[in-house]
């Protein structure tokens, strides 16, 4: 004996081997003889020859069956005749009939007089021509002799079912020519399974095994009285693999944002938001953006039609001075932008193109201190690209109190990026609504480089005085998807808004990162 098959008689199940044992005296016994000889359920025959076929002991042969038998309307028309049967004898003896008398002549439903038609017209039995139904040669002859779809109508009724496979050729044909008709034939699939001994099951009968029950596992009482010791245990392959689980879990730009609404959370801030849809006066003006400034554009900024404006806020003074620091400057020292503001461009509706609004209407309604973090959706004209997308994430965060300064912005925005588990540094930037203003670049070992991540700064007074702030407030933000094309190392963001299952599935759960 080999080695090999006696390693595979030892891995044998039970119900393999008694499967196995009913194959060796009877070659052609069938699933449902070997359940009934030996006790065991339908189910648990075909596991164990579907395992058996695995291991390539036998092959499992799979054979379907289709019934025929006639539905009701199709047994009618076995009795009484298929519809343009009915009207081809009407017509045998008058040559030509009106289409108006078609159902009282042949008896014929109304319902069924367009589908006669139809197939007196495939079978060539018949020509309409101006509204008469004229018999032709091919009709005449067609008279005298049933046609194969006829044929199998009588068959079928005689019989009452068949297995398709048995049908001759003429009933074949009619098969083809019945199946393309409306609930005449009513199909049902039967499935049958044989099995064949392959050379690898022959040699392990020849063999030979017994059959013995298998302890697959243990009861208290089988190890208080000791029974235990006479059990024959079934062997595990310990070195098996097994299949992989793929369980449910937050989409990544989703578990990013929740790791981010818990740093803000952790570290004492509150949580805003406003609608996606805004007006104007909210998304520019409160931030001192002129109303001529290039990201005002259509071809940078969703304008939405309905509704085509938004209304200002109630409160008039709010609206007149953030007019006045607009043209010039108002209380601030600034000279403003020199132009007269515009209540109708600051109606417009717009899809938010920032967080940043969110920042001022929480200004305008709450008194400092505060520290406030916004998540949301914002969207710009942009050409998709694989690093661009026309709707994106960002988070943004202010904090006001007396004494803020700049230093407290980067004391701020270190402990935010490290909790991120990023090294940060700071340079110099530009920012329309804020002075002091920086950009943040946080350093990839792995690429051994600086990558800017969000920008940042002190708001500047024209924005702060029309609000009714006089303490400092600085404010910072960031591109969430940005993020997340460097946490799970992407080089196209439209990766994180494709349905690619298997690259979900293979990313890990945690980030590994201790909040």
């Amino acid at each position: 004996m080999s080695e090999d098959i006696k390693k595979t008689i030892n891995e044998l199940h039970i119900y393999e081997k008694k499967l196995l044992q009913e194959l060796e005296k009877n070659r052609d016994v069938t699933p449902d003889e070997v359940a009934e000889i030996t006790g065991m359920d339908i189910k648990s025959v075909m596991s164990a020859a579907g395992s058996l076929a695995s291991k390539e002991i036998i092959e499992v042969e799979k054979d379907i069956d289709e019934i025929l038998s006639l539905t009701d309307d199709g047994k009618s028309y076995a009795e009484f005749g298929l519809p343009e049967r009915r009207i081809l004898d009407v017509l045998v003896a008058e040559d030509e009939i009106p289409m108006g008398e078609l159902a009282a002549k042949s008896g014929i439903d109304k319902k069924d007089t367009g589908i006669a038609i139809g197939w007196l017209n495939r079978k060539h039995w018949a020509t309409v021509d101006k509204g008469i139904i004229k018999i032709t040669d091919v009709g005449r002859e067609s008279a005298e002799k049933l046609g194969d779809d006829e044929k199998l109508l009588k068959y079928l009724f005689e019989a009452e079912s068949t297995i398709k496979n048995e049908l001759d050729d003429d009933l074949l044909d009619g098969f083809k020519l019945l199946n393309n008709r409306k609930n005449l034939l009513d199909t049902k699939k039967n499935t049958s399974h044989s099995f064949k001994v392959l050379s690898k099951g022959k040699d392990i009968l020849d063999v030979g095994f017994t059959i013995q029950e298998q302890a697959t596992q243990l009861t208290h009482q089988q190890l208080k009285d000791g029974e235990w010791r006479n059990l024959q245990y079934r062997p595990y392959d310990i070195n098996a693999e097994a299949p992989k689980i793929f369980p449910g879990k937050e989409h990544p730009l989703r578990r990013i944002i929740e790791e981010i609404r818990e740093i803000f959370l952790n570290l004492g801030f509150t949580e805003s938001n406003r609608p996606i849809l805004d007006s104007a006066f909210w998304n520019f003006d409160s931030l001192f953006q002129p109303q001529d400034h290039a990201a005002r554009e259509m071809q940078d900024t969703f304008y939405v039609k309905n509704p085509l404006t938004c209304d200002l806020p109630d409160d008039e003074d709010l609206v007149k001075l953030t007019a006045t620091v607009h043209e010039n400057g108002g209380n601030t020292g600034s000279t403003g932008w020199q132009y007269d503001w515009d209540e109708d461009v600051a109606r417009q509706s717009v899809l938010r193109t920032h967080t940043t609004g969110v920042s001022t209407k929480y200004l305008y309604e709450n008194e400092p201190p505060f520290k406030m973090f916004s998540v949301g959706r914002v969207f710009r004209r942009e050409t998709i690209t694989y690093k661009h997308l026309p709707e994106f994430h960002q988070v943004e965060g202010i904090v006001g109190a007396p004494g803020i300064s700049y230093q407290n912005l980067l004391g701020t925005l270190k402990e935010f990026y490290k909790k991120l588990g990023f090294e940060v540094r700071f340079r110099p930037a530009y920012f329309p609504y804020t002075y002091l203003s920086t950009e943040c670049e946080v350093y990839l070992e792995d690429k051994g480089a600086w990558i800017e991540l969000g920008g940042s700064g002190m708001f500047r007074p024209e924005v702060l005085e029309p609000l009714g702030i006089d303490v400092p407030v600085l404010a910072f933000g960031l591109g969430i998807e940005r993020l997340a094309m460097i946490r799970y190392d992407i080089s196209d963001i439209r990766m994180l808004y494709k349905s690619d299952i298997k690259w979900l599935r293979e990313l890990p759960i945690t980030n590994g990162i201790d909040l």
